[in-house]
């Protein structure tokens, strides 16, 4: 199964980008499955390396690491990184750049596509 999450709200104050994470997390560790996350909008902010969170609070960067660990591939929105100052070296290790293109090109070889 090929799976795509889209995400696109701020990683934290809502739950959503949360919990997208936590499924394509879950579902990278499964074998045979095959998983992209795509980031748009605010949750481009997901992938922000070097993210401090409270103690006992869940941190997104650790989160989707744990898919581009699993070989999952993570890619960030390059027009939505720019509209919020996120340089391409601001990114955590295992997630690149995007694009629409990359997007749709996603979207096709998905057999599920799940937004968050």
């Amino acid at each position: 199964m090929k799976t795509l999450f889209i995400l696109n709200d701020a990683p934290y104050g809502s739950e959503r980008t949360y919990n997208g994470a936590r499924l394509a997390g879950a579902l990278a560790k499964q074998e045979g499955h095959e998983l992209r996350v795509f980031l748009m909008g605010d949750a481009v902010s997901a992938a922000h390396r070097l993210q401090k969170v409270p103690g006992g609070f869940y941190n997104l960067e650790v989160m989707l690491g744990t898919v581009a660990r699993h070989g999952g591939q993570v890619g960030a929105c390059g027009s939505c990184m720019d509209a919020r100052g996120i340089a391409e070296t601001e990114l955590m290790e295992g997630v690149h750049r995007g694009s629409l293109d990359e997007l749709s090109q996603w979207t096709v070889w998905a057999d599920k596509v799940l937004v968050f």
